[in-house]
């Protein structure tokens, strides 16, 4: 079982040391020979265009598990800084992993980002495995994926962890497909039962939890959806491991170019997902325009603004804004629901906030079995009084 190289195919054209990242190719008498250093990540053999090159991974069967050990976090940045589901990620990785008696390691790709280490291993990670390029700088699916499914094959994980942001639900299929094994999405739970990796996620529109396992692969994986886990306070006397990996990147052999990255969101204050206020309206609006008054409540309570999928569907807010099972799971220190039903739907991305406020018309509302405090009355009444009286008790014009 390995990597092999046809002969007789083999023109030695180096397409497959341009796109190998660990440098684990090399032309001799003109033919392409794979170094002792090969992780078969098998990025090479995409490159290939004359199919010399033939990957064969061995099937992973239960006799085979018990090398794989540790419970790994992919860490995801934003300009060059801990997104905080990571942390959320490296404080539940650290849960398991003493569960399970094992370490916690993560993974961290991009350019000049080894000032973040001592701030991840913070929150309980044992090893950092570390790989920085002037290349990484910017996500690349496929680059990722070839550095990322290399370091799996080569320190072999029991579990690996990412998270359920567009970058994490592109990444993670893709790792789990090349390597053949199985990956569950959006979960809000995890846990370990009997040795294995507990991975809990609604299903069927979120009217059940399904609980799923995987115990005939390894690494177990998963993507956990952000401010579903609880941070786990910081210790600056844990430190980790470093395990720097060199990495060669020759742009030309990038199968696709970022030319541009055009922001669609806010390019101030906080995003949704990591705002300690929000305040959401959904069909009760009625319109687009009517979501100033969330707004204006928005700002005098230095908040942002969300809404339920049914607003979004109607045109009256991006998609961006959009709070539940289907947009963005939040977690923040009070919600405001506004002409929000309350349905499970909506309930699954919001019902961990610390308050939860709701203001609706309708006394039988699902919305008010899960608020800590709920006004019954017109939100185009009752928000604009909350407004004034707020900005009074808080000082502002």
């Amino acid at each position: 079982m390995g990597i092999e190289i046809i002969i007789d195919k083999c023109t030695g054209c180096a397409l497959c040391i341009k796109s190998c990242p660990f440098s684990a190719i090399k032309i001799k008498n003109k033919k392409a020979e794979i170094q002792a250093n090969c992780t078969l990540c098998g990025s090479c053999v995409e490159s290939c265009k004359f199919d010399a090159i033939i990957l064969r991974r061995p099937k992973l069967t239960n006799k085979d598990l018990s090398g794989y050990k540790n419970v790994w976090i992919f860490v995801e940045l934003r300009e060059k800084e801990i997104k905080k589901v990571s942390l959320e990620l490296a404080s539940k990785a650290r849960e398991i992993a003493d569960t399970l008696k094992e370490k916690v390691g993560a993974v961290i790709l991009g350019e000049k980002v080894k000032h973040i280490c001592d701030n991840i291993a913070s929150y309980g990670v044992d090893i950092i495995y570390i790989a920085e390029n002037e290349n990484l700088k910017v996500y690349n699916t496929n680059t990722y994926n070839s550095i990322l499914t290399g370091l799996i094959l080569k320190y072999k994980p029991n579990i690996v962890l990412f998270p359920a942001t567009h970058l994490g639900r592109d990444l993670a299929p893709r790792v789990a497909a090349t390597l053949e094994v199985g990956l569950t999405a959006d979960c809000t739970g995890l846990s370990i039962k009997d040795g294995l990796l507990l991975q809990t996620r609604p299903a069927f529109g979120g009217n059940i939890m399904a609980d799923i396992i995987s115990p005939n692969t390894r690494p177990q994986m998963a993507t956990i959806r952000p401010n579903v886990m609880k941070i786990q306070n910081p210790k600056s006397t844990h430190k980790a491991e470093i395990v720097s990996t060199p990495v060669e990147i020759d742009p030309k052999a990038m199968r696709v170019t970022i030319k541009e990255i055009i922001k669609t969101t806010k390019t101030t204050g906080k995003s949704l997902d990591e705002a300690d206020i929000i305040i959401s309206g959904g069909r009760g609006m009625g319109s687009a325009e009517n979501f100033k008054i969330l707004e204006d409540l928005a700002k005098t309570l230095n908040g942002v603004v969300g809404a339920s999928r049914s607003a979004v569907d109607a045109g009256w807010r991006p998609r961006t804004d959009q709070v539940g099972q289907s947009g963005k799971t939040v977690s923040p220190k009070i919600y405001i629901a506004c002409g929000i039903s309350g349905k499970i739907q909506h309930q699954v991305g919001m019902k961990s906030s610390d308050t939860i406020i709701a203001i609706n018309k309708d006394p039988e509302a699902p919305i008010f079995d899960i608020a800590n405090c709920g006004i019954v009355g017109d939100l185009f009444e009752v928000v604009p009084i909350l407004n004034e009286e707020l900005k009074k008790n808080l000082g502002k014009n």
